[in-house]
């Protein structure tokens, strides 16, 4: 198998995620020194949390991440993590930032993206799975 895979007991897995958020209003807030903060804040969470950042750029209006995760966590529950913690430190450190979004209560706007990665593309997975059938005819 392919070295990218993880272990559990009972189980080998791949999951990673592209996720995408941005702060309230997509104001561009996300650079000098609140930009660094912010990329060893979700460092330390995901540490904490046992996932694996595999890349992350951060925007001045905007978040990417790719992530590798446990089969057992949901990706809202990754991205609910990431941004309350995450705006919990960055207003504790800059209280100019919590000033600046003191109207609206929060950090982070409630939308955010993401979208699952494997491997594989989806169409070799369709292949690999129709062609079972055919396989197990010919055992």
């Amino acid at each position: 198998m392919d070295n990218n895979y993880q272990s559990l007991n009972h189980c080998k897995y791949l999951i990673q995620y592209h996720i995408i958020w941005c702060p309230k209003f997509r104001f561009a807030v996300l650079s000098d020194d609140i930009e660094t903060s912010l990329k060893d804040i979700l460092i330390k969470i995901s540490q904490r949390y046992n996932f694996q950042i595999i890349e992350m750029e951060v925007m001045p209006d905007h978040i990417h991440l790719f992530i590798s995760v446990k089969p057992t966590i949901a990706p809202v529950d990754i991205i609910r993590t990431l941004k309350s913690i995450s705006a919990i430190k960055l207003f504790k450190k800059y209280p100019k930032l919590k000033q600046f979004y003191s109207k609206c209560g929060s950090l982070w706007s409630k939308g955010y993206f993401v979208s699952s990665v494997g491997q594989a593309s989806s169409e070799t997975i369709k292949k690999y799975i129709e062609a079972q059938k055919k396989r197990m005819i010919n055992i």
